[in-house]
């Protein structure tokens, strides 16, 4: 008998567990990937950075995968709404739940709800033409933007913010954030972080890619670094990180119209404005034992729009546990949540990691289901998912679908661009038929 798997979520996650399981079993299992958007790649798609494209040819992989005879892409089905996890528990002998953790942290200060404070989610899946988030309104009207966090996500928005439409030329961001960026105002750029340079995040990579921006010079305050032989203390590449720091705080002012001022040792307190966005107000902090504690010190950053980088959480679904304090589902440490259920990915461990970490995610995963004996228990699968989606008028898409929105996006591609996506999922689905 064939063991029928589902994976919920076709971002990398969902598709190293289904190379897993591939390698488990072979041709004795059938592995569906669902995904509510008729597209696959999930973040691949639509969070990493446009500009990083050679991260994007890791889809070449996921491609692979679909393309194998026990592997099938169902996108355009929203878990919850067109079909409920207790069906799917029904139809296959187990579900993997890899869908990762669109949702953004609230800021949790005042004023977080003005119109202008956006989570750094949002607006990565908005320059990234995610269908959700193509029609968000981004003010860039204001000189001064303020940038929650100190990890590579706070990197990502300064630099294509800071970014020309000519460096932007050869990436794949959407044509309405090209249109928005062309008259944009913002010349400063904060990035906000409650502690200091060693505690930062970023990595090596993209601290250094600020250096060579054509119109941005990068800036901090000397006196937030603490005494080079601090440094003999860091790994080898969290020391060449704050190289660069050190970098960009012993360079001269230059006549570059934008600035990124690294705002270390500042911890958010308040959002202010006349309804909408004007200023960020933040405290100096000083670290203790490794925390930042205020210090009563309060200053202001004029600025329109307030990014968060603060981390993301998982959607709930009906019928599945769900952990408000973790932000995600609880689960052990191999993704076990209840009798066949499973997750993988961020919806297992949180918002951590590189693409590349969900690999032994996936891996350990199916090792689980293995090590409970999961079995084929005469479920229909995904011929009954299939009859399911039917009766109830769900248009499913397949990979030769997806293969086919392809196409048309590589057609439109601007001059040097890989893509132009598109960011209606009507428009996705008349190009199918």
């Amino acid at each position: 008998m064939t063991l029928n798997i589902a994976i919920i979520g076709a971002g990398p996650a969902g598709y190293y567990t289904a190379e897993a399981a591939l390698k488990q079993w072979g041709g004795t299992a059938k592995i569906d990937i669902i995904d509510r958007l008729p597209t696959p790649y999930g973040l691949i798609r639509a969070g990493v950075a446009p500009d990083h494209q050679s991260i994007k040819a890791v889809t070449k992989r996921y491609e692979g995968t679909s393309l194998g005879q026990n592997v099938r892409f169902i996108g355009n089905v929203m878990v919850g709404r067109d079909v409920s996890i207790e069906e799917l528990l029904g139809l296959y002998d187990a579900v993997v739940l890899s869908v990762g953790a669109p949702h953004d942290r609230p800021l949790g200060i005042p004023g977080d709800d003005l119109p202008g404070v956006i989570g750094s989610g949002a607006f990565v899946s908005w320059y990234n033409g995610h269908p959700d988030y193509a029609g968000l309104q981004v003010p860039l009207s204001h000189h001064g933007v303020a940038i929650i966090g100190n990890g590579n996500v706070a990197i990502d928005c300064a630099r294509i913010l800071a970014k020309t439409t000519e460096e932007l030329a050869t990436s794949d961001i959407a044509q309405h954030a090209i249109h928005a960026l062309e008259s944009s105002a913002v010349r400063d750029i904060h990035i906000v972080g409650r502690r200091g340079p060693h505690q930062a995040s970023f990595t090596t990579k993209e601290a250094g890619e600020l250096g060579h921006l054509s119109r941005a010079q990068p800036l901090l305050r000397a006196g937030d670094l603490p005494p080079e032989e601090e440094d003999a203390g860091l790994e080898p590449g969290h020391r060449k990180m704050v190289t660069h720091l050190r970098g960009f705080a012993a360079a001269e002012r230059s006549d570059k119209p934008v600035t990124i001022h690294f705002e270390f040792f500042r911890r958010p307190v308040a959002v202010e404005g006349d309804g909408k966005v004007e200023r960020l107000i933040v405290e100096t902090t000083r670290l203790e034992d490794g925390r930042a504690v205020g210090t009563g010190e309060l200053h202001a950053i004029p600025c329109g729009l307030v990014i968060g980088c603060i981390g993301y959480r998982t959607s709930t679904l009906t019928g599945v546990p769900y952990s408000d304090a973790l932000g995600r589902f609880p689960c052990d440490d191999a993704g076990r949540i209840y009798g066949g259920l499973y997750a993988s990915g961020w919806a297992r461990r949180g918002p951590s990691g590189t693409i590349g970490t969900n690999r032994p995610d996936g891996f350990s995963v199916i090792e689980a289901i293995v090590a409970d004996g999961i079995a084929p228990k005469n479920g229909e699968g995904g011929t009954g998912l299939d009859a399911l989606l039917r009766t109830r008028g769900v248009r499913s898409t397949s990979f030769a679908d997806w293969q086919v929105i392809d196409a048309a996006e590589v057609t439109r591609a601007r001059p040097g661009a890989p893509r132009e996506k598109i960011v209606s999922v009507a428009e996705m689905l008349s190009l199918i038929g």
